[in-house]
């Protein structure tokens, strides 16, 4: 008996021993999916991390160099283009010192990217890259920014067509050489330029002592290079160029914000001037001429790339910086903006022709009371002289019967 007794106490101890181990353990099963889910998260966002990390450290190898920076400046509707070569040589720059034979496309020169007293020790005199475009833009390749501020401000303003220096844009990238590299590419915001010399059978006719120097000779930049920079630009110029419009679509937009406002009032009087209302229908229709008449923004290809006597593929390049810059989508952006402003100044157009319509009416009505004016003063004049008439007459009669 106290054998049995002693086993059932052991066990009802046990049992309340388990009984309180498995309270904690229970309240740690309610809380274990939270904490669960936390943890993932935590191994989705350090692995969302190591992967943008793997993706720098990628694209650091693949340049193993030092960035540099690309910058597009619009300071004009168009440039002159024989006017800015005659400027450039009156300066003594060299104008497309590697032979591409693009002018008059593009002018290029070579300007140097750190001043004589900022210079590194122990570096020989080094240069960067300038393209001048027809469409109003420069794009300067490891160029310093005052020297491009005076040579876009300054120099090159007498060759401007209609300049807005004051509402100069400006879009830039950044860009790395890489010597291992025959081919080029962007990735992210980055260029990695493939500065390979690439050894080439020249024909008699293509061949010029200056472009084989170049070509020849890993220490120096060779011709590929500055065509590819070439094509590079061109698509930075013209995203640079659709900024301008975007620019000025956007300053459009705002002067003409009140109106859907006003119509949804109900419109009856809109405070705006026939002067007001063909103004913004002038600016809008300039800037839609702008986008796809007077520029080459809307184009698949720019002429250059036909001009060109090399065959690099240059196209390629081109479409990577639209593509990197997203210009086809707010090109088509930039069309239902300007759709949209339409039918605003389709909307004023209809106003101002029915204002000019009640005019004519309250013309036509004032005209019409001033003839009826005049035939009642007619009659009274009438029927007065008939009077007076009348009154003789019985008078006369008078005195003949007396």
């Amino acid at each position: 008996m106290e054998f049995a007794f002693l086993m059932n106490l052991v066990g009802a101890m046990k049992q309340a021993n388990s009984d309180e181990a498995s309270k904690p353990q229970k309240r740690k099963n309610e809380r274990s999916p939270a904490a669960k889910n936390s943890l993932r998260r935590v191994a989705v966002e350090a692995q969302r991390s190591r992967d943008e990390k793997e993706i720098r450290r990628t694209a650091s190898k693949e340049s193993q160099q030092v960035s540099k920076t690309v910058t597009a400046y619009c300071a004009a509707e168009q440039y002159d283009i024989s006017r800015v070569a005659n400027i450039l040589k009156d300066a003594a720059y060299q104008l497309d010192p590697y032979d591409t034979g693009l002018y008059p496309q593009v002018v290029h020169i070579e300007l140097p990217n750190h001043p004589p007293s900022r210079r590194p020790e122990g570096s020989g005199p080094s240069t960067g890259d300038v393209f001048i475009f027809p469409s109003g833009t420069v794009v300067a390749w490891d160029v310093p920014e005052s020297t491009m501020s005076f040579l876009v401000n300054r120099t090159l303003l007498p060759a401007a067509q209609q300049a807005h220096p004051d509402q100069l844009e400006e879009e830039d990238l950044e860009y790395t050489e890489d010597p291992t590299r025959d081919t080029s590419a962007i990735k992210g915001d980055m260029i990695i330029l493939g500065t390979k010399p690439q050894q080439q059978q020249q024909s008699a006719d293509l061949s010029t002592p200056s472009t084989s120097n170049l070509a020849g000779s890993p220490e120096t930049r060779n011709i590929d290079t500055i065509l590819t920079k070439i094509a590079f630009s061109s698509g930075l110029a013209r995203s640079t160029k659709l900024a301008v419009l975007e620019t000025l679509l956007a300053t459009y937009l705002t002067s003409t914000l009140s109106i859907p406002r006003l119509l949804a009032l109900g419109g009856r009087r809109l405070p705006f001037t026939r002067s007001f209302i063909l103004q913004k229908t002038g600016q809008l229709l300039l800037l839609r001429a702008q986008l796809n008449l007077y520029s080459e923004l809307t184009d698949s290809l720019p002429d250059l790339f036909w001009d060109s006597k090399y065959e690099l593929g240059l196209e390629g390049y081109y479409d990577m910086v639209g593509r990197a810059l997203d210009t086809n989508v707010r090109i088509k952006v930039l069309n239902e903006k300007m759709d949209y402003a339409q039918e605003i100044a389709s909307v004023l157009r209809q106003q101002l022709s029915e204002r000019h319509g009640v005019r004519l009416e309250w013309i036509i009505i004032l005209l019409i009371t001033v003839e009826v004016g005049f035939a009642v003063r007619q009659e009274f004049k009438e029927w007065r002289e008939r009077r007076r008439r009348g009154g003789m007459e019985r008078r006369g009669k008078e005195v003949v019967g007396t």
